[in-house]
């Protein structure tokens, strides 16, 4: 199944009708209702879902923002955090997106799970700028990953045992839903989880049906150019645990959530894990032009037309 994400052009918007209208013309029919949105937004959205204008693929907490948090900001709230009441406020707007998932009938609610306490500046950043001058191979640049990794393993459990006590919680409450929790993999190697982790916390759950894994295209390829991981072996050891995916390209190194077809990513080798059928969401930049995504979905119909 395809369909759109609605951080493309949630920004632009201050009424829920007209955001669902603008993603219509672009050609898509389902929405992955996503984070940042402000709960001005909700009766737009109502009227319009239940004219059945569109269906709701999916929602990415949180849906919508906590009121008191004035940017797009998925992250603010985390089950990771030191701070008991962050924690808390985590779960009770998880908990909140949730009852609004099942009101619109989506399959599944995509998650962040949180983090080690490492700045990215300090870590992810400058491994970033090294591989952009085509420093991956210098001995430097391979003292500073392992240094990285070694750190995230000893800061690391602590933090999943706090994921992990989230999830399960959660997950009973999605169960009642009727709704999938999707454990989004992520962008940094600070983030929870990474991939060995991930593997863990499927296994963890592996006799949970409310719980399974969510594949970001361009989240995963940054890991993979940062030389953290391979791709396709990772969907490889992870694809029994797919839910679905979000679809962007990514132009290298680090430049991600671009229109398919405008970067880097080999789509036909990364398709054929991913069960017929399964949401395949477009999620992309809201500097994203309209024509460009127009002609790209043009492209992805004639190239995959059972992955529409």
């Amino acid at each position: 199944m395809l369909a759109f994400s609605s951080c493309w052009n949630n920004s632009r918007h201050t009424e829920g009708e007209a955001m669902i209208e603008e993603i219509l013309e672009l050609g898509f029919s389902n929405i992955e209702l996503s984070h940042g949105m402000t709960i001005a937004k909700l009766p737009g959205i109502r009227k319009a879902y239940e004219a059945g204008m569109f269906t709701c693929s999916g929602v990415h907490n949180y849906f919508p923002s906590p009121v008191e948090v004035m940017i797009d900001a998925p992250d603010a709230y985390e089950y990771t955090s030191h701070r008991p009441f962050e924690r808390k406020r985590a779960m009770e707007m998880t908990l909140k997106t949730l009852e609004l998932a099942a009101e619109f009938k989506a399959q599944y609610l995509v998650l962040h799970m949180g983090s080690a306490p490492m700045s990215s500046a300090k870590f992810t950043k400058p491994l970033t700028k090294l591989v952009a001058a085509g420093e991956q191979r210098d001995p430097s640049y391979i003292k500073q990953k392992i240094k990285f990794i070694k750190k995230r393993e000893k800061l690391a459990p602590l933090y999943y045992h706090r994921a992990i006590e989230a999830l399960e919680h959660l997950a009973e409450k999605a169960q009642e839903y009727g709704v999938k929790l999707a454990v989004e993999s992520r962008s940094r190697f600070e983030d929870m989880p990474n991939e060995r982790e991930m593997l863990q916390l499927q296994e963890h759950f592996k006799d949970h049906p409310a719980v399974g894994y969510w594949h970001d295209f361009g989240h995963v390829q940054l890991k993979h150019n940062l030389g953290l991981l391979d791709h396709y072996e990772w969907l490889e050891n992870v694809s029994p645990h797919l839910i679905g995916g979000h679809v962007h390209d990514v132009q290298w190194p680090a430049r991600d959530h671009r229109t398919p077809f405008t970067g880097t990513l080999d789509y036909e080798a990364i398709l054929p894990f991913f069960p017929a059928g399964c949401p395949l969401i477009w999620e992309l930049s809201p500097t994203r032009e309209t024509n460009e995504i127009k002609n790209s979905l043009e492209i992805w119909k004639s190239r995959f037309p059972d992955r529409c």
